[in-house]
């Protein structure tokens, strides 16, 4: 394949999708290739290129477990520990889940935690500790281990056990492990970094026209779960050092081959999720096409992060973009277009079947988590999905991202409650509804979290 190729696709998608700049990498058995189109800001224009930093939101968690791997590598760290070892003082809203889950449990999203806890802690040092410190006002939804439950919150805490176990803060714990040993040069947590050098900008994309995001990233003590910020180069050799021996290319060991292995072998199923067929640490873990894949993505105030590698192709691909709604499906795109024309690898979603009112009418209705509300609505002859920011989140932090309006969805099968979205930002996402001893729909799963049944039916 030829770079025009991939910057014809580049160029193509950025146009389709309305984002204003996207920068692209990807290594192929040896060979770095990258395409980049458009612009950092509509406001102030400086063209995109590989080098230029984008912010990566739950991308940055691919750093975090990582980290931990390589912590307990040293003996610092035992994942099957309740993490009180580490944090005697951790409380949470329920006293056994404080004192049974595992640093495990958060690395696989099995700890039974809610998905965000925005409470903002400062910039300081001391950023994280205050965040953990406040974990008892997050909500319990499963025991630990009882289920997979994708959850912001729980990588934030990783944050803190490693500030306690390396005695630094989380950011200068990941640049000593991984950061300065891989030579990942332009990876940053902090805008103060970022600004010296060239960085992207959010934005929203309306009826009324594109706007740079008011904020560039989320507060510091977000920065273990969603706070990091990266370029299409440093990524790609992120993807070097996760398909290689565990070495940097200087030859020095990081960490052992074997437990970086370990890191994409299944560690919880998960349902009809488009996240994946399941949690390694942390990666999500999706056979596409009879190849098997592990990877990552994240969003952030307007900017979207794809990382995505096919192991036994010696493949890897990043895909950063800076716009919503757009973002998300621009990066599925070019993902998508590249896994076919280099691996031959066809990611294609399955269609729904024909609509049943009767089916409908057990499902509509609200849905909640701490930060999001999701309404089905029965349309007259197909059903809808759609997500919005509780509206005192959106008052307390007008960055947050966008609402997505209503968009198609179908149940996949003809006796099941797995289901996918048809159109809108969240093409492609699929879940299921949850039952509970009665047989009554008491939750979705959307994106890999358990949203509770709050209000419904017909």
């Amino acid at each position: 394949m030829s770079i025009n190729e991939l910057q014809q696709i580049v160029a193509k998608s950025a146009a389709e999708y309305a984002v204003p700049g996207i920068a692209v990498g990807i290594w192929h058995q040896g060979r770095e290739i990258y395409a980049s189109h458009g612009v950092t800001s509509v406001a102030n224009p400086i063209p995109v290129d590989e080098d230029t930093i984008f912010t990566l939101g739950s991308t940055t968690k691919s750093f975090t477990a990582t980290a931990l791997v390589i912590l307990a590598e040293q003996g610092k760290v035992d994942f099957d520990a309740p993490v009180r070892r580490y944090l005697p003082e951790l409380r949470l809203a329920d006293e056994r889940s404080a004192a049974t889950i595992t640093v495990g449990h958060l690395l696989n999203h099995t700890a039974g935690l809610d998905t965000w806890m925005l409470r903002d802690t400062g910039d300081g040092d001391d950023a994280l500790k205050t965040y953990v410190d406040h974990l008892d006002e997050l909500t319990i939804i499963a025991e630990p281990g009882e289920r997979a439950s994708y959850s912001q919150a729980a990588f934030n805490l990783l944050g803190r056990v490693i500030e306690v176990v390396t005695g630094t803060t989380y950011e200068r714990a990941i640049a000593d492990l991984l950061f300065e040993p891989l030579g990942i040069e332009n990876s940053t947590f902090f805008a103060a970094e970022a600004m010296t050098r060239k960085f992207s900008l959010g934005h929203s994309v309306t009826a009324d026209g594109t706007s740079v995001a008011p904020t560039w990233k989320v507060h510091r003590a977000q920065n273990p779960g969603g706070g990091g910020a990266s370029t299409a180069r440093d990524l790609v050799r992120w993807a070097r050092f996760h398909l290689g021996d565990g070495r940097a290319e200087s030859g020095e060991r990081i960490v052992s081959h074997e437990a970086l292995q370990a890191m994409r072998r299944q560690t919880v199923e998960l349902r009809g999720s488009s996240l994946g067929d399941g949690f390694g640490i942390c990666w999500f873990l999706r056979e596409i096409d009879g190849a098997a894949t592990f990877a990552h993505g994240g969003s952030s105030v307007g900017q979207f992060a794809d990382f995505l590698a096919v192991p036994e192709h010696d493949f890897a691909i990043v895909v950063l973009t800076n716009a919503e709604p757009g973002g998300t499906p621009c990066n599925l795109a070019v993902i998508r277009w590249a896994l076919e024309h280099y691996l031959g690898l066809v990611d294609r979603d399955p269609e729904p079947v024909s609509f049943d009112r009767e089916r409908a009418a057990e499902i509509v209705g609200d849905y909640e988590v701490d930060m999001m509300v999701v309404s089905i609505v029965d349309e007259g002859d197909h059903l809808s999905l759609a997500a919005r920011i509780r509206p005192e989140l959106r008052a307390a932090s007008p960055e947050m991202p966008a609402d997505c309006e209503p968009a198609h969805m179908g149940f996949l099968y003809e006796d099941g409650d797995d289901y996918i979205v048809t159109d809108g930002p969240l093409q492609g996402q699929r879940g299921y509804f949850a039952r509970d001893e009665r047989g009554e729909v008491v939750a979705i799963d959307l994106a890999g979290r358990q949203f509770r049944r709050v209000g419904g039916g017909v």
